[in-house]
């Protein structure tokens, strides 16, 4: 098969891409649109908050196990037949999600949702890239990344509508009949590029598949639970801790030794592979991270509802997707992929110090919030798009693949390693905070001595009884303090986390990006 024979022209082109940007944007969406209708499962199946944690947990350690393995099954299958294969999976468990009577089946379910859903994400970035000549590429990632940036944004208040006006199966519902058309369209339209031999049964690394499986679950699970489990004074998080880094250790072990392995780790002896899979992991965590904690704060803080959190993400999520086409373009000119990402981070670094600003205990209006995300729309845009180009840029053949596997995995793991450090740290940071505040509220200091007379006096003047209104006082302070040390809080994720990214800026400008080599579609996958 020549080079460029699965470059596509006029309509089938856009069909193909069409295809696959809904596939990307179904396993990213499913991500967070299930964030917002946690309640109403719990309510529904009468479980515990540790329980319903799960149905979140169960996908991402889905997802997370298959990217890796994602190359290597297209080889062994064809990318076509496992393409479709991977949406049959995700829509057939969307139902049995969405009919699930018990809390245990909801959670098997969304893991083998996870398992299908992991493999539309690299396989649709290969399908849209071999789809495009050369030169188009960067514009073909554009289109590729509006999914991965929006899709996380459109979760919560796709969900947040849907659960307020019909009913949390509806969620999974959805994905049915784009699963299907998605389906027809891939059997149709999608071709398989030419690969090498496939692997005989007794040459596929099975071992390979087991250690990758338990390191990344472990991990995955560690990530997820460890803050509501109390980290290493709990015996399950410790012990799978120690797994984890086990499995890890030997899993490098038999993939640089083994004849076929299942993920090719010798790519990344290239040096820009090395930088953009730092670079995806940062990008994760800055994505994933900054996407959890605004609603957490306008819902926790300021009272919104899920609807209201989710609305407030979209004008960000459309500057992205008008900035996704102008990258692409000025990356077709030439423009060094590094002064972008560096672009990027400092953007990003704008965005926390502006929050850091703006929040406040008392109700901030969604004006506040908008320029600030629009300047976070911007910076993802021009984050996304140059760090997988340089990713890639020094690359060729079936590395391709290999490489895109390897980003997709670390931008997820940085979204979960971003979400679980985020809450540790809030949580801390909310003691310390509160311990300081409470120290300073002395009985002998006149000013609190007054404000607490002033709340009895008021109290009491609405028909309280004096020792009633007295401990009314106290309350209302004490949620006061609460209050404050929760905002501080939320000040501290912001400040940190953009002083990340700063840190970040002086690094990428010192990457030496390649030119980016015609790439041989043939090879990815």
């Amino acid at each position: 098969m020549q080079q460029e024979s699965l470059i596509e022209y006029g309509s089938r082109r856009v069909i193909i891409t069409i295809t696959a940007i809904f596939c990307a944007l179904l396993e990213i969406v499913d991500t967070t649109i299930v964030n917002v209708a946690l309640n109403d499962m719990r309510g529904n199946m009468g479980a515990t908050l540790s329980e319903i944690g799960w149905v979140i947990t169960a996908y991402a350690i889905g997802n997370v196990i298959i990217v890796p393995m994602t190359s290597w099954l297209s080889q062994q299958f064809g990318r076509r037949n496992y393409f479709a294969a991977s949406i049959i999976i995700f829509t057939v468990s969307s139902f049995l999600c969405g009919n699930a009577t018990t809390m245990w089946e909801l959670i098997i379910f969304r893991f083998i949702q996870g398992l299908g859903g992991g493999a539309l994400l690299v396989t649709s970035q290969t399908i849209i890239t071999e789809s495009y000549p050369p030169e188009k590429r960067g514009i073909a990632q554009a289109i590729y990344g509006l999914g991965v940036i929006i899709g996380p944004t459109l979760g919560p208040p796709l969900g947040g509508f849907i659960t307020d006006n019909y009913s949390w199966p509806y969620i999974f519902y959805i994905n049915i009949p784009i699963g299907v058309i998605a389906t027809l369209l891939t059997l149709q339209f999608v071709r398989s590029p030419k690969y090498g031999e496939k692997r005989s049964v007794s040459e596929i690394d099975f071992l390979g598949i087991g250690l990758l499986a338990l390191m990344v679950g472990s991990l995955q699970f560690v990530l997820e639970r460890g803050q509501e489990d109390d980290w290493f004074n709990d015996s399950t998080i410790t012990a799978l801790t120690v797994t984890s880094l086990l499995a890890l250790f030997f899993f490098v072990w038999r993939e640089l030794t083994y004849k076929n392995p299942i993920v090719e780790l010798r790519v990344l002896k290239n040096g820009n592979l090395r930088v953009g899979t730092i670079l995806s992991f940062i990008m994760g965590f800055g994505l994933y991270g900054s996407t959890f904690i605004i609603p957490l704060y306008t819902q926790g803080s300021l009272g919104w509802t899920a609807t209201q959190s989710g609305m407030l993400m979209i004008p960000a999520a459309l500057t992205t997707a008008v900035m996704m086409p102008l990258i692409g373009k000025m990356l077709e000119k030439g423009v060094p992929q590094q002064y972008m990402v560096a672009s990027g981070m400092f953007l990003f670094f704008v965005f926390c110090i502006w929050g850091y600003k703006i929040i406040t205990p008392a109700d901030t209006g969604s004006d506040a919030f908008f320029w600030m995300l629009i300047v976070r729309g911007i910076g993802m845009g021009l984050l996304f798009i140059p760090i997988t180009t340089l990713s890639l840029s020094g690359l060729k053949g079936q590395q391709i693949g290999q490489g895109a596997a390897f980003t997709g995995m670390m931008r997820q793991l940085g979204g979960s390693f971003g979400v679980a450090l985020i809450t540790t740290f809030m949580a801390r940071r909310n003691m310390m905070h509160r311990s300081d505040l409470v120290a300073k509220l002395d009985t002998n200091n006149p000013d609190v001595v007054n404000r607490i007379n002033g709340l009895q006096h008021s109290f009491m003047a609405k028909g309280m009884d004096p020792h009633k209104a007295m401990n009314t006082g106290y309350q209302l302070m004490d949620y006061t303090v609460t209050r404050q040390a929760a905002t501080l809080s939320y000040m501290d994720v912001f400040l940190y986390l953009g002083v990340l990214f700063l840190i970040c800026v002086p690094f990428v400008l010192m990457v030496k990006a390649k030119k980016a080599p015609k790439l041989d579609p043939s090879a990815m996958h």
